[in-house]
């Protein structure tokens, strides 16, 4: 790798042998599930003067850049496995808060801050910052937009993208974008903020965000119900917005086999019902100043009860027991992640499609082996986690040779029913073959066209969404490799 030079106290670097960098840093190397291990050197820049310094020398050297934030994405997306030994440019050492307006309902923020940072910093100013997802005390704010992340709170609020107003970034070239506008409307051109959002460090690197903040709600409320079945907590959610409208802030369907992990593997952990049953809901409100978010959810239980839906139901009646509540459902990754699953996938569906999709995957499972299912998710969204496990007495190793035949059946039955093989987590490295699998032609042709107009030598996370060999040939004179 080509040498990149920096005057003393200019840059933050980790060791540069691969052994010392394993040992110093392992977690720059390796994803959360374990399943890819990566390479490189860890440089940690502190203001975006010396960000666009170092993605100019990599570009003048052709010398990979793989954008780090907090390390918990899911698809590779962090992790360069093969290649050219990038310089992994982590920002965890940006995580100001540049500026804090709350009569205009505004946050500005380094993308090295944390998650639970940002929701504190908000919260200090009687605001809220809605973005919510279990790794939120490790997810940085730049990795978040990065990959347009979505969590518990979409339903209400939006994705990553519908919460941000400005971004800085370093495009490929080393130029400074100063889009750090705190404006609602701003028809000037093309809009770059959205393209930057969700390209996952393949066409530039976010080092800080104008961030939408909102209202705390004066009233909440959590409730678990148990339902007859999916349609059941479909038809619950449209009775829950006709209750309360936007009130609902989060609705999530859990599975019988999840909260049954949670007692294998997290057995201090205290779960709502005696009996778990089959299939229940989480449902979460945030009402205005005067509404009275237990007798709504109460007179919700009631009217689910009349048409059938609920058969039995729990409200939270203090901060306490709603944050117990909510771990039960945040938990359960962690549950699989322990379990060890065969396939996970992360999809989405349009609303009224999913009841009719749970039934057909389960049967698509069934005909390739004997498998344990943990579907849940953000059912508010379409959203869902379709998790597929080895039966008790296996392990996933078991089912190495038959990982890639689930994960394409249920894929295959996912885009024939209309919906999206990656629903929060992004594309990143492990989802590069889905994407050319199922995405439109014409669409793929035009994010190839506008990675060789902004990354012309393809330095930008190489082999992360798009395939590492559709990247233009470097300059010439210049090794590309």
């Amino acid at each position: 790798m080509s040498h990149i030079s920096a005057t003393p106290g200019f840059l933050a670097t980790l060791p540069v042998s691969p052994a010392a960098l394993r040992e110093a840093a392992p977690r720059y190397f390796q994803e959360p599930r374990g399943r890819w291990r990566g390479q490189g050197m860890v440089v940690a820049p502190c203001n975006t003067a010396e960000v666009a310094a170092v993605v100019r020398a990599c570009a003048a050297a052709c010398v990979p850049v793989v954008p780090y934030g907090g390390g918990t994405g899911l698809v590779g997306g962090q992790i360069s496995p093969r290649g050219a030994v990038p310089v992994i440019l982590s920002l965890e050492r940006m995580r100001a808060v540049r500026g804090l307006y709350p009569d205009e309902n505004v946050i500005v923020v380094e993308a090295g801050a944390i998650l639970e940072e940002v929701h504190e910093a908000a919260r200090a100013a009687g605001r809220l910052f809605p973005l919510s997802i279990a790794a939120r005390g490790s997810a940085r704010i730049g990795g978040l937009l990065a990959t347009n992340a979505g969590g518990v709170n979409v339903l209400r609020y939006g994705n990553a993208r519908d919460l941000c107003l400005g971004l800085e970034v370093v495009l490929p070239d080393g130029q400074i974008w100063h889009g750090l506008k705190r404006l609602r409307k701003d028809n000037t051109g093309y809009d770059l903020r959205n393209l930057l959002i969700g390209s996952e460090g393949t066409l530039g690197v976010i080092t800080a965000a104008a961030l939408r903040l909102f209202p705390q709600p004066a009233g909440e409320g959590t409730a678990f119900f148990v339902v007859r079945d999916p349609r059941a907590a479909l038809d619950l959610l449209g009775l829950a917005r006709d209750h309360v409208g936007e009130g609902v802030s989060a609705f999530e369907l859990m599975h019988r086999q999840g909260l049954e992990f949670l007692a294998e593997t997290l057995p201090d952990i205290r779960q709502p019902f005696a009996e778990r049953p089959e299939w229940c809901v989480l449902v979460d409100l945030g009402l205005a100043r005067g509404l009275d978010p237990g007798a709504a959810l109460e007179a919700l239980f009631a009217a689910g009860l009349e048409a059938g839906l609920v058969s039995d139901g729990l409200i939270a009646q203090s901060e306490a027991q709603r944050h117990a509540f909510w771990q039960v459902r945040e938990q359960i990754p962690e549950a699989n992640r322990r379990i060890g699953s065969v396939s996970s996938h992360d999809i989405s569906l349009p609303l009224s499609a999913i009841p009719e999709f749970i039934e057909r995957a389960r049967a698509v499972i069934a005909a390739i082996g004997a498998f344990r299912i943990n579907c849940f998710g953000h059912l508010g969204d379409g959203n869902l986690h379709y998790n597929v496990f080895p039966m008790p007495g296996h392990s996933r190793a078991d089912h190495m040779a038959q990982r890639d035949t689930v994960k394409r059946a249920l894929h295959d039955l996912v885009h024939e029913m209309g919906g999206s093989v990656s629903a929060e987590h992004g594309i990143g490295r492990l989802k590069v073959e889905d994407l050319e699998r199922y995405g439109d032609p014409a669409k793929l042709s035009a994010m190839r066209a506008i990675k060789a107009a902004l990354d012309p030598p393809g330095i930008m996370n190489p082999g992360a969404v798009l395939r590492d060999c559709d990247r233009p040939a470097a300059p010439s004179g210049r090794d590309g490799r």
